[in-house]
């Protein structure tokens, strides 16, 4: 079954590339991009197969992911959202279940939202505030009970697929207890309200617009159904939050070879040998990327969340983001000025690129956070600042 997501994944993404410059040109979303998606059954990725997905690991969410990137990493950058959320949710076993004290009718709710993700419907993600960023801890958004159900309120910034998705994954704060963090699937209606504030350097087909929330939502659609999982689950699924977007960016630095490579073939420059060396070294420094983000997924799949396995999410991370960065730059200058006209490939890859230093966890989280396990200490609770 996720073989043919893989083989899916291939397929879509020359109509991805064909696309991608139309819609960064515009700042526009990609929506004939998803509903290729959606008729791939790729929504259904992360979904068990007993509620009709395709029941795919990490490891094969990165390769398919990777591939998406190939064509437009935006589009891909927005599926990432999708697939955290259901991967997440996904991943919740019977036993870890009970360890957290999720009841029957929280579980029933979880697959009820999973089995709709494959039967089509997509999510996004809303956590990140102005102010706090992605720190679960310092969020503003507020909940407290009310009418049988909860009352959200708050706005939300860098909410990729504002606007298009079936639901949002809404993190907030309790009103009663603001050490109490909880998320909600928040289905898309009318008291949710999108400010248009998305115009980026890259990634600027994401649509990662402002969310102004507002809204009474079921009982069920808390996540769990216990309030103040939020943190806890960011601790045990840290590669939900980390490392799903390094394979995004090792699908764009590679996205990046292959332009380069075309571009200095039809301009006959392929002869030079810094052209050459330059385009050695890319490959090479991707590939390598690559193996670190698939032996994260690798290990995630076998020991998610043993202290191990969480080192090389924050390898991947770290790695796949700056890899992206420098061999966009260094692809572009061997290509030369030409390429930095707006509309050429290298042009937007070189700026979606850059963004993936900056998705949280950033490349300076991603380093801090290593060198205090390196040192031997607690790199989640060590820190003058909470990571989440």
């Amino acid at each position: 079954m996720t073989q043919h997501a893989l083989a899916a994944a291939r397929r879509l993404a020359p109509r991805l590339a064909a696309r991608a410059a139309e819609h960064d040109r515009d700042g526009s979303f990609p929506v004939e991009d998803f509903r290729d998606l959606r008729e791939a059954g790729l929504f259904g990725l992360m979904v068990p197969t007993a509620l009709g997905g395709m029941g795919a690991t990490f490891a094969e969410y990165a390769a398919v992911a990777t591939e998406l990137a190939r064509g437009n990493g935006a589009t891909a950058l927005v599926f990432n959202m999708h697939a955290s959320v259901t991967g997440a949710l996904g991943a919740v076993t019977e036993e870890l279940a009970e360890a957290l004290g999720v009841p029957d009718e929280a579980l029933a709710a979880r697959d009820r939202l999973l089995t709709a993700a494959a039967q089509g419907s997509w999510y996004a993600v809303a956590m990140s505030e102005r102010g706090a960023g992605a720190r679960l801890s310092q969020l503003s958004t507020v909940y407290e009970p009310a009418d049988g159900g909860w009352h959200l309120k708050g706005s939300k910034t860098f909410c990729s697929g504002a606007g298009h998705a079936d639901g949002y994954l809404v993190a907030a704060r309790s009103a009663a207890d603001q050490s109490v963090v909880s998320q909600f699937l928040v289905p898309a209606g009318d008291r949710l309200t999108v400010e248009p504030t998305w115009d980026s350097l890259g990634m600027r087909a994401t649509s990662s617009h402002d969310l102004h929330l507002d809204v009474t939502v079921p009982a069920d659609r808390l996540l769990g159904g216990v309030e103040g999982l939020a943190l806890v689950v960011a601790q045990l699924m840290p590669h939900w939050l980390v490392a799903s977007y390094a394979a995004v960016y090792v699908g764009v630095a590679r996205a990046s070879v292959d332009a380069a490579a075309e571009h200095l073939n039809a301009r006959n420059l392929a002869g030079l040998p810094a052209v050459r060396s330059r385009l050695g070294r890319a490959d090479a420094a991707v590939a390598a990327a690559q193996l670190v983000v698939a032996e994260a997924a690798r290990r995630v799949d076998e020991a998610p969340g043993d202290a191990e396995t969480n080192r090389w999410v924050w390898r991947a991370k770290l790695l796949a983001g700056t890899t992206a960065a420098d061999v966009a730059a260094s692809m572009l200058e061997a290509a030369g000025t030409s390429a930095t006209r707006r509309g050429h490939p290298l042009e937007r890859l070189y700026r979606d690129a850059r963004c993936g230093s900056l998705h949280p966890a950033t490349s300076d989280v991603c380093a801090d956070w290593l060198g205090v396990a390196a040192l031997g200490g607690d790199p989640d609770r060590d820190g003058t600042v909470p990571r989440w």
